[in-house]
């Protein structure tokens, strides 16, 4: 027997969050809200329990951050063409012009990418992102200091 749990409740605390992962992989609001649909519709095909929400927002996370990796992986991507640019106006939603460092976070490989955003936009400790990524906490470190290096670069790089 599942457990019952409000979806709407758990989507109203963590959809900004689980966005913000979503848009850091694709870099667009489209894909990025394909992704949290997708994310959200797994919780609703397979309700589980959670300790509390920090525990609901670390497996959402890791959720989202697994089916933008499948996404970024599948062959309907890679065969895919990209949108002009002349979209006429009211078709679809502005896109915000990224800053310099979110264009750098965004160009950091997966691996990087998802510990910068654990880490430093939504405040996990090394030990957490350990557990959330079932990674060793020496890896976590290590992605951020290589992550760190690799924006520095790129920052150096654009001036």
């Amino acid at each position: 027997m599942h457990a019952t749990i409000d979806i709407e409740a758990v989507f109203k605390r963590h959809v900004k969050a689980v966005y913000r992962l979503c848009y850091s992989y694709f870099g667009n609001a489209a894909d990025a809200e394909d992704a949290v649909q997708a994310t959200f519709m797994k919780l609703v095909a397979s309700p589980r329990e959670f300790n509390d929400e920090e525990h609901e927002k670390a497996w959402l996370l890791a959720c989202a951050a697994n089916v933008c990796k499948d996404e970024l992986k599948s062959a309907r991507r890679k065969r895919a063409g990209e949108m002009p640019a002349d979209v006429p106006d009211g078709s679809a939603q502005a896109e915000v012009e990224p800053n310099d460092v979110l264009e750098a976070v965004l160009a950091l490989p997966d691996q990087y990418k998802d510990c910068v955003y654990l880490h430093y936009y939504e405040g996990y400790k090394i030990v957490e992102i350990a557990a959330m990524t079932d990674t060793p906490s020496s890896t976590v470190r290590n992605r951020l200091s290589d992550a760190r290096k690799l924006l520095r670069s790129a920052m150096m790089e654009g001036e």
